[in-house]
């Protein structure tokens, strides 16, 4: 019986839990940053390049 109470009051896996949610949560936050920053970063190299073949043609 002692090894169960034991067992019950342990926090260490609840802990680890805890952290993993964390972690999960902080990489899908970064990976959406990451994919609009490369969205808009793709954006600009476009319209750059279609910029230069516009003056490029004339």
């Amino acid at each position: 019986m002692r090894r169960l109470t034991d067992l019950l009051k342990c926090v260490r896996g609840a802990t680890a839990v805890e952290y993993g949610l964390i972690a999960a949560t902080i990489t899908v936050a970064m990976l959406s940053a990451l994919t609009s920053a490369g969205n808009q970063t793709s954006g600009t190299f476009d319209r750059i390049a279609t910029e230069i073949d516009t003056a490029a043609s004339n």
